[in-house]
Formats: C-alpha cells, sequence, structure tokens
C-alpha cells in the first residue's frame, strides 16, 4: 500500500511559530509512515531545523506590516497587489496539483488568516471539485485571538462545513475548550478533534549549554526588544543576579537594538542568536523568561523549566495572555502581563518563580504532533477502505 501524501499549507505572518507547529507535524507525519509536504507561504526562517527528507516548498514570502495584521507585504516589503496575489495563487494551485495530496491540512485557516482567502478559497473549490477529492482539515491553536466581528465566526463556520472535513484542535480540553474563545462552537462539535498540546519531547536535542542559566527568550520575530531591555535592567534585582543569563535574540530583531544590548550587558550574560537547541537549554536552565508564544510554551512545560512569561499584547493579541493565565492557575509557570512591566516587577515575578516547586511536564497533554498524524493517517485508511 502506498504511503499517504499529507501537505501542510502554514502562513506566519509576524512570529514563525505557525511555521515552526506546522514543521512539528510535518515530522510526525513522516514518522507515522506518511509522505508529508511543508507549504510556507511566511519569509524565510534561518531557525527552521528538522525538516530534511520532508519535501518543501516556499511560495512567493508575505508578512504583516505590523501587528494588526491588516496589510499584507511582499518580500520587497511593497503592498500586496492583485497581480501579485494572482500570481502566487497560481503556484499554489500548481504545487497541490503536482503533488496530489490524499489530506490537505490548512494552519489556522478558517478560524485566521482571512488575508490569505484569496488564495485559500480557490485553492478550497479546486479540491472540493477535483475528481479525487482529499480530505482537507484544518490545524488550529486551542485559543484564537478575540476578533470583536461575529461576522467572522460565521464566515468561519461556512466554509469549515463546505469544505473541511474537520478541525484538529491543539490543544487540552481540560485546560481550555475550543468554545471559550469561538463561541460558535457548539455548531461544528462533530468535526472539532482535540490533539493535545504540540511539544516534540522525543525530539529534544541534547545540550550541555544552558545548564544552571537564566534564559531569556522571544520567539523568532521581532518582539522581545522590551523583554531584553527589562531583563538585563532586572538581572540585579532578582535573587539569580549572581547566575549567567543569556539572552536569545531573533535575527529578526533591529541589529542597532541588538547592538545596544550587547553594550549594556554586564559581565556573565550572553547575547546570542536563537539556536535550533533552546528546547534542549531548558531541561536544565535555573529559569526561563519568554514571551508566551504557543511554541515556547509548550517547549517549557515539557522540559520542566521554572518559567516567567511576558505574553505579548500587541495589536488585537489576546491569546497568549489568556493560556498563560489559565497555565499560572495550575502553578505551572508564573506569568507577568506586558503593561506592568518594570525591571522591579519583572525581579519579584523571577524569585517567586525560583522559591516554587518545578512543573510537573506531564500536567497536561503535549502529544499533539503524534495524535495529529494518528489521526490523519487513520482516516486516510478509513477512505481508502
Amino acid at each position: 500500500m502506498a504511503a499517504p501524501r499529507v501537505l501542510i499549507y502554514v502562513q506566519h505572518l509576524l512570529g514563525v511559530g505557525h511555521l515552526h507547529r506546522a514543521a512539528s507535524i510535518a515530522r510526525a507525519l513522516l514518522r507515522e509512515g506518511c509522505i508529508p509536504m511543508l507549504v510556507s507561504g511566511g519569509l524565510h526562517d534561518p531557525t527552521l531545523h528538522g525538516i530534511e527528507g520532508i519535501p518543501f516548498v516556499q511560495l512567493p514570502p508575505a508578512r504583516a506590516r505590523d501587528a494588526t495584521f491588516k496589510i499584507l507585504l511582499d518580500a520587497n516589503g511593497e503592498v500586496a497587489t492583485e497581480g501579485w496575489k494572482a500570481a502566487r495563487s497560481a503556484i499554489l494551485q500548481k504545487v497541490v496539483t503536482d503533488f496530489a495530496p490524499e489530506a490537505v491540512l490548512t494552519e489556522l485557516f478558517p478560524f485566521g488568516r482571512r488575508q490569505m482567502r484569496f488564495e485559500l478559497l480557490p485553492l478550497l473549490d479546486m479540491l472540493h471539485k477535483s475528481e479525487r477529492r482529499p480530505l482537507i482539515f484544518c490545524s488550529v491553536r486551542d485559543i484564537l485571538v478575540d476578533r470583536g466581528k461575529p461576522q467572522h465566526d460565521i464566515d468561519s463556520i461556512g466554509w469549515l462545513q463546505t469544505y473541511f472535513d474537520g478541525a484538529l484542535v491543539h490543544g487540552d480540553p481540560t485546560v481550555v475548550t475550543f468554545e471559550h474563545t469561538f463561541p460558535l462552537a457548539e455548531r461544528i462539535r462533530d468535526k472539532l478533534f482535540y490533539t493535545g498540546y504540540i511539544a516534540e519531547q522525543h525530539a529534544i536535542p541534547e545540550t550541555a549549554a544552558g545548564a544552571g542559566e537564566v534564559l531569556v527568550s522571544a520567539g523568532g520575530g521581532a518582539v522581545g526588544m522590551a523583554l531584553f531591555d527589562a531583563a538585563l535592567a532586572a538581572r540585579p534585582l532578582s535573587t539569580a543576579h549572581s547566575a549567567p543569563w543569556r539572552l536569545l535574540v531573533s535575527p529578526q530583531e533591529d541589529p542597532a537594538a541588538i547592538a545596544a544590548l550587547r553594550e549594556r550587558a554586564a559581565s556573565g550574560v550572553i547575547i546570542e542568536p536563537v539556536r535550533p537547541d533552546f528546547p534542549g537549554m531548558l531541561r536544565h536552565c535555573l529559569l526561563s523568561i519568554s514571551k508566551a508564544g504557543y511554541n515556547t510554551m509548550m517547549e517549557t512545560l515539557g522540559s520542566g523549566a521554572r518559567a516567567v512569561v511576558v505574553p505579548f499584547v500587541g495589536g488585537n493579541e489576546t491569546e497568549q495572555a489568556l493560556r498563560a493565565a489559565l497555565l499560572a492557575r495550575r502553578g505551572l509557570l508564573h506569568m507577568l502581563p506586558e503593561p506592568e512591566m518594570t525591571p522591579q516587577s519583572l525581579a519579584d515575578v523571577i524569585d517567586r518563580a525560583l522559591a516554587a516547586p518545578r512543573p510537573d511536564p506531564h500536567a497536561i497533554r503535549l502529544d499533539g504532533a503524534e495524535e495529529t498524524a494518528r489521526y490523519v493517517r487513520a482516516q486516510i485508511e478509513a477512505r481508502r477502505r
């Protein structure tokens, strides 16, 4: 029997978490005996790793102009034109047609990425009408950003019911259910499947780096400079003042701001680019201080590291703060709201985190990549029968 072919479409617009989560699913599909293809519409990410043996297609890249996500820019920083959109849509359709997948996963859409409907709706129409229609699933996080527009929710339900065979919710319903941030979820309950959170525990790299250190990180986007500045100022105020601190800075941050950080850094502070062995460093660090992006949170929880998170609140962002608050209530991490962050408040929460016991890495489900791969393969095999 031929190995199932599964295509994953992902579009990251600001940070790179969406791309890395999609790559985790692709790796799990490969381990499950499938042939995955990863199709990315975002900017090139030099930190992406572990996709050897997985076909990777880079569409003409797009990004958001800012955290409102309203304006789409091309690789040159110009506003995407209708001609550019039509050309990219045609490329995407050809990639999918040539690969001939038995299943297609769209990351976030139809619950988000409305900016990309210029290419996704024509693609879904094409697939829906094709003689050998693949299974179509939405791959979506547990928590949606509050859009404040009921019509968007109605549109999402309409697209899901028209085109999709199901929505794979990457979360643990004992932490939060999809209904919490999608009020109309009852109408699509039969299409929801909870996979658990995505954190590839078995794939955490072994590394000696990070032992006994305070690790400060902000993911792969360009939204971490305020946290890095506050961390440098908080270090001498905290009980961890004599420990080594390591700031892992995204290459997307402003080079001048990075240079200024280096000038301010005291002895015992390392400043370097984000690195692929970060999950392994978490296993034996003294403390993790980070933004509250989905991937970083799950890697941190899976490592059992003590953690302080400062959720990103730019634009209409609500997802990070809500998930962090829910996990903080379980005693799995400590949260500091970004508007309340000062050197002293950060130092205070650092001290509380260091005085607390290490969290239980088995407190929530973290097998989402494996469960997603098992489910998709099972659905393909059921259709083949």
